[in-house]
């Protein structure tokens, strides 16, 4: 009995079912893990008994939140301003200081040794000098953002345009082009996915300088608010702290991962076409 061979179009439909249904499984994906995690959660604290003020149940965590929530919410939002303003000002610098370290080899031999010191030294041993500079409150925790987010776009920026093929670059003077204009038409299309990878590292860790400064002197903050809970044994509203905090992590990084797929579609094509991914792959 001669074997039937898929006519094309079946082909193709069943391709495209295939990564219709992949593509409702990485939407939900998180939210399952996010719940499963959760309930995990419960479930050991609850069946080893654990005490509230060593691990407290996800439970707890939630009616601290519905408890507390006008603090937390004025907290949160105060710790987003600060990191906002923090990494817009690493964004800036960083893009900035990037572009001039990947465009010349003297400025790359002469700043990377001291970029790399400044950032092997604690954060949190600044944050002391930044307050007796500019007293307790918003600035040390803006400046330790930015501080702590710098880095990560610099390296990121300098090593995507420095990566740029000799060959391209020798072709390009060829046809008469200046060097602003090899940087700014191909070299800066070239750093972007660094750029937007930097990023992503840099928001998350932009949150962690700003709660550092916050817990060492601050007026208000998610810093601020879990120095004063653990001062209370208030555990549940310290974990409240985390989860607000990691909430404001993911949502600031899910903007920077939008504006990425927006921004430099082409070079993750491959990554997002669903007809050149396999069903099971």
């Amino acid at each position: 009995m001669p074997l039937e061979v898929a006519h094309p179009k079946d082909r193709a439909a069943a391709l495209i079912a295939a990564a219709r249904r992949r593509r409702v499984l990485q939407a939900w994906l998180p939210w399952i893990v996010v719940v499963a995690m959760f309930g995990f959660w419960e479930i050991a604290v609850r069946g080893f008994e654990v005490p509230e003020f060593v691990l407290p149940a996800p439970s707890a965590i939630a009616a601290s939140m519905v408890k507390w929530w006008q603090p937390i919410l004025q907290n949160a939002w105060a710790t987003l301003v600060t990191t906002a303003i923090g990494f817009a000002l690493a964004i800036v610098f960083g893009l900035a200081l990037g572009v001039a370290i990947g465009s010349s080899t003297l400025l790359y031999h002469g700043l990377y040794p001291l970029l790399i010191a400044f950032n092997s030294v604690p954060k949190v041993a600044v944050v002391p000098v930044l307050v007796i500079w500019f007293g307790a409150g918003a600035i040390p925790a803006i400046i330790t953002a930015f501080l702590i987010s710098f880095f990560p776009i610099v390296v990121n920026v300098a090593t995507g345009i420095a990566t740029v093929e000799p060959e391209l670059r020798d072709v390009l003077r060829a046809l008469g082009a200046r060097p602003i204009d090899i940087i700014r038409k191909v070299g800066l299309p070239r750093a972007m996915p660094y750029f937007f990878a930097s990023l992503k590292i840099a928001i998350t860790v932009a949150f962690v300088g700003s709660i550092i400064a916050e817990t060492v002197a601050s007026n208000d903050g998610i810093g601020k608010l879990m120095i004063v809970a653990s001062s209370r044994f208030d555990v549940p509203l310290v974990f409240a702290g985390l989860i607000v905090t990691g909430v404001m992590g993911v949502l600031m990084y899910a903007v920077a991962a939008a504006i990425e797929i927006r921004t430099t579609g082409w070079a993750m094509r491959g990554q997002t076409d669903p007809m050149t991914q396999a069903p099971g792959g």
